[in-house]
């Protein structure tokens, strides 16, 4: 089942990018946060964690696709100053210990990783200030969500390791790495970890933790009576009422799953919900692209589709963000405009309020 498309290559390199990724972040999460007393409120291991994989995965990126600019979620301004300087030592160690890691099957020394691989402080600090780019309708562009969930991830739940590669304002290649989500829902004993790749026009799949055994992902077809809405732990990211609202008006009576981070997207394309809801909380607020672009060719490649409230396409071309945000509607495509059609209803009943 392997992919002869056109982004082939590219999805290699991601998923080998993702899966060391996976095993820094949850190196960070078993040394930093199990292991070691935080301050209440205390971020600074996810920080560490963001900052290390964000420069991993750029580093194979800019190794392997030298032309290709990056849009990533940090930047290194606060690590080069001299407060900083204990968090960048730590993040080096972290990002060195992931590109020297053996080369699996399938690795290549030429994308920038394997014994021998190791970078300077610079050239990690680099990496991660790679992410900088606008954004924009033209040409080739990655993105890279390293640690998707922060929450989740501090609370060993549900987090995401997220990249993408957009063209010309379409995503090409998305892949979601998921180290705490189990690997068969059906089948707890088989443990946790699972990366998901898709390919716009060759299909999406889910592969071990090791980026191995890849298996089709295809939404399962559903009544809309028997929906499980997938949302946001926190309320602050969706509106919970609102979606409470929807259910209601559609007649579905399972209780909603929430989880954090695109791991969501996942878990809709092997039906453990049948609808993905993220309604806009805050006015103003504008969604930023690596937070779904993964997600949304996953989705499709599956057999789903992936909209706005309106019904209209995600516009990954505008910029850093999606633009105006009238939310994120994921879900199978027979049940996709009985989504919609509730969410606008609920939306009227809204405004007639006002």
């Amino acid at each position: 089942m392997a992919n002869t498309s056109k982004y082939a290559f590219e999805e290699k390199v991601v998923i080998a990018a993702v899966r060391r990724a996976c095993a820094l972040t949850s190196s960070v999460f078993e040394k930093l946060i199990k292991n070691e007393t935080l301050v209440k409120g205390d971020k600074s291991p996810v920080t560490v964690g963001d900052f290390a994989a964000q420069a991993l995965i750029s580093t194979i990126l800019h190794n392997t696709f030298p032309n290709d600019p990056i849009v990533g979620e940090e930047d290194a301004s606060d690590l080069r100053i001299e407060s900083g300087k204990l968090m960048r030592e730590r993040i080096v160690e972290l990002a060195n210990d992931a590109l020297t890691a053996p080369l699996a099957a399938g690795d290549n020394v030429a994308w920038g990783i394997g014994p021998g691989a190791h970078r300077t402080s610079d050239e990690i600090l680099e990496a991660i200030d790679r992410g900088n780019h606008p954004g924009g309708p033209n040409g080739r562009m990655w993105t890279i969500d390293p640690i998707d969930g922060t929450k989740g991830f501090l609370r060993g739940e549900q987090y995401a390791v997220c990249v993408s590669l957009i063209v010309d304002a379409t995503v090409q290649v998305g892949v979601i790495g998921c180290p705490n989500l189990l690997v068969d829902p059906s089948d707890p004993s088989k443990g946790t970890g699972a990366i998901f790749s898709a390919v716009r026009g060759a299909g999406a799949r889910q592969f071990t933790l090791e980026g191995t055994d890849p298996v089709s992902l295809s939404i399962p077809k559903t009544e809309v009576e028997g929906l499980k809405f997938l949302e946001s732990v926190e309320a602050a990211h969706s509106s919970h009422s609102f979606n409470d609202r929807v259910t209601e008006v559609l007649g579905v009576q399972a209780a909603h799953v929430r989880m954090d981070s695109q791991a969501k997207y996942a878990a809709l394309c092997r039906g453990e919900g049948g609808a993905y809801l993220r309604m806009p909380t805050v006015v103003g607020y504008k969604e930023k692209i690596w937070d779904h672009a993964p997600g949304e060719v996953l989705v499709v490649e599956a057999g789903g589709i992936v909209t706005d409230s309106r019904g209209e396409s995600l516009n990954f071309g505008v910029g850093r963000s999606l633009g105006e945000n009238f939310g994120v509607i994921a879900a199978g495509r027979d049940v996709h405009p009985k989504v919609i059609a509730s969410v606008q209803q609920v939306q009227a009943e809204e405004k007639s309020k006002i």
